[in-house]
């Protein structure tokens, strides 16, 4: 692999860490706005939408059989209810819980892809992901308002299974399917899967402030066409439980984000959660001596060829 091959996938992955960032200010601007399904559909029709108009201009392959049901499957999973449990969640949860419970996601994903797509679990990935958690849990003590219950916690939980899953299926369907077509058929499916709630959009929409319309668009093409489209590249080229990982970036972008954007100046121990974030992220993206070293058989086969 070049070492622009290799760049690539990181800087995919960099693009939708820091766009899904972004999208938690959005919805903390919209969320007074839209409902939780409502929210959810404007954003999966705005990206279809978007993903569509590409896909009339470029030359694009529908799969069929199983690996057209694996896309549908997890975009009604992952791009359609996923987004409805968060928005639902956020209604029960203050944002630092939200966050932490959200972020059992990527724990689930390294197990199952370790178990059910033989990733295995290397000590860099394991090692990375316990201090990223740890940055979290730090993120949400700092962040948090003492407002939970335990639908707002069960929400949350569905949600994170619904991630792991969808990552996992979606690995599966990327096998044999593009990228970009993944992302455009997963995003549909979950559109269509939200339509229950289009009387609830058209009614809000409405009666929303302009503001709150445009943060909806903006969730649509960005976090939601453009990132998952980087995603599913970066996912192509990686495997799940590290690219899963990456996403322990996003609760450190989002402080720094909030920072920026909202004027909320982060307290000492969520700036110190941000770091242990990173520094757990970095480790999961080190090479493993196992992968940096053949196998034993292969080097000996390498040496007696040379």
């Amino acid at each position: 692999m070049s070492a622009k091959q290799g760049l690539l996938p990181l800087v995919a992955a960099g693009v939708t860490m820091t766009l899904w960032a972004s999208a938690f200010i959005a919805i903390r601007v919209v969320g007074a706005d839209y409902s939780p399904g409502a929210l959810a559909l404007g954003r999966l029709a705005v990206g279809a939408i978007v993903l569509s108009a590409v896909a009339a201009v470029r030359p694009v392959r529908v799969p069929r059989g199983r690996p057209l049901l694996l896309v549908l499957a997890y975009g009604v999973l992952w791009f359609g209810v996923y987004a409805v449990l968060v928005n639902a969640a956020e209604h029960h949860l203050d944002a630092g819980t939200t966050a932490l419970v959200v972020n059992v996601g990527p724990i689930f994903i390294v197990v199952l892809a370790g178990i059910y797509l033989k990733e295995g679990f290397p000590r860099g990935l394991v090692t990375g992901l316990a201090i990223a958690f740890a940055g979290v849990t730090t993120i949400a003590v700092a962040t948090s308002t003492g407002r939970h219950d335990a639908t707002g916690v069960l929400l949350a939980l569905g949600a994170a299974a619904l991630y792991a899953v969808g990552v996992l299926l979606q690995k599966q369907a990327l096998r044999t399917v593009d990228p970009f077509s993944a992302t455009w058929l997963g995003c549909v499916a979950g559109a269509v899967a939200c339509l229950p709630f289009a009387p609830a959009l058209i009614d809000e929409v409405g009666g929303a402030p302009a503001a709150a319309t445009a943060g909806v668009v903006y969730l649509g093409v960005f976090p939601t066409a453009v990132a998952f489209a980087t995603w599913s590249y970066a996912l192509a080229r990686t495997s799940a439980g590290k690219l899963g990982s990456s996403s322990y970036l996003v609760p450190a972008l989002a402080v720094a984000m909030s920072w920026a954007v909202l004027d909320e100046v982060p307290g000492p121990l969520a700036l110190a959660g941000g770091a242990l974030c990173l520094v757990g992220v970095a480790l999961t993206r080190l090479p493993s001596r196992h992968a940096a070293r053949p196998p034993r058989g292969r080097r000996a086969a390498v040496a007696r060829s040379g």
